[in-house]
């Protein structure tokens, strides 16, 4: 039972991995350069849908990550699997603190009420984006090497 939670967990937090890593290094980069008010709208819908599913992913990437560390607690690896969930930890304050309350925002914004900074805005949403990916990565190659 314990080998299908790990793979589980690892895939889990893997695919939660490539979606993040596509949206920084993909998404984003094709939509910012699309013409006239494309990219704005774009990620105004990507902030809806994304918005809508991705706590219950870090949520539930962490919760698996903690079960993992309880069920193992003793087998090696186990440090890998409690620095990865101190990791998805990270990742998920990080979310709360830095860039919900921008999505929050722009998820909104439309091209007749977007604020005059709405670029700045992104800006700052992507360097904040940057940086909890290489925390997820970070995390998942934990767990990985836990696996071993």
């Amino acid at each position: 039972m314990l080998d299908a939670l790990e793979v589980v967990t690892t895939v889990i937090v893997g695919l939660l991995v490539g979606v993040e890593f596509s949206v920084a290094f993909v998404i984003n980069r094709i939509l910012d350069a699309l013409p006239e008010d494309s990219a704005q709208l774009g990620r105004s819908h990507g902030g809806r849908m994304l918005g809508a599913l991705m706590p219950f992913w870090y949520i539930g990437s962490l919760v698996l990550s903690a079960i993992w560390a309880v069920a193992g607690w003793g087998e090696g690896g186990a440090g890998l699997v409690v620095a990865a969930g101190a990791l998805l930890l990270l990742s998920v304050i990080m979310s709360l603190l830095l860039l919900v309350p921008i999505n929050n925002r722009g998820k909104t914004w439309t091209p007749e009420n977007r604020p005059e900074d709405w670029k700045e805005q992104m800006g700052r949403w992507d360097r904040y984006h940057y940086a909890r990916v290489g925390v997820l990565i970070a995390a998942f190659a934990s767990l990985v090497a836990a696996l071993a």
